[in-house]
């Protein structure tokens, strides 16, 4: 799959945006703009309004002041088709631990736009998890689990990942996969808005940096 048809003008851009939390401004007047193949990484201390931010990107807290946009609209106003062009992976792997990775995977593809050139199999064998796809998720360990969670981005046509920590409990080996799935994405023309305090393997050019604790 490629974006390199998808609108020349596709944008994400914050304007002014503000968030409070418990009476306190963890950020004011925060302006940004990524294109496609670029990254958005936030960084800051603990507490610092990263997962704030990211769950005003998701469009699920609305901004105290300011306007995210999506190719110049709203995405508040844009709603599910905003949605229909982003894939969330937060602190929490999202995933049902009942069913098996395949079902997990089915699920992803019935609720976004699925990737028709990225089956649930495909995305399984890019993560490292075949012989593990008839298995109750909870079966598997915490690194398998958010390897899982990663292997969801593929499945759809999501052009914009946004990623909390996405590194967490992976091994050596799942970093190194995950970081084979940002490159390939963003090649790819996709974007990525993310957090992690591991340091991330991305050309630095194509990166803008935040940091909220400034």
């Amino acid at each position: 799959m490629s974006y390199e048809n998808t609108d020349n003008l596709m944008t994400l851009e914050g304007q002014g945006l503000e968030c409070i939390r418990d009476d306190r401004v963890l950020f004011s007047g925060l302006d940004f703009v990524i294109e496609a193949g670029q990254t958005l990484l936030l960084e800051g201390r603990n507490g610092s309004g990263k997962t704030s931010l990211l769950r005003i990107l998701c469009g699920i807290r609305l901004p105290e002041d300011g306007a995210v946009t999506w190719c110049g609209e709203d995405i508040f106003s844009l709603g599910p088709v905003y949605h229909e062009h982003i894939a969330y992976v937060g602190h929490r792997d999202g995933l049902k631990l009942d069913l098996t990775p395949m079902e997990n995977l089915a699920m992803a593809r019935g609720l976004g736009c699925p990737n028709p050139d990225a089956s649930p199999e495909d995305a399984l064998q890019r993560v490292d998890l075949v012989g593990f796809e008839d298995i109750p998720t909870h079966n598997l360990s915490a690194g398998q689990q958010r390897r899982l969670a990663l292997a969801r981005l593929l499945v759809t046509r999501a052009q914009l990942w946004i990623l909390d920590e996405p590194f967490t409990s992976l091994d050596v080996h799942g970093i190194e996969l995950a970081e084979e799935l940002f490159h390939e994405h963003l090649f790819l023309g996709g974007m990525l808005a993310m957090t992690s305090h591991h340091a991330v393997k991305l050309d630095s050019a194509r990166v803008q940096r935040i940091n909220l604790s400034a």
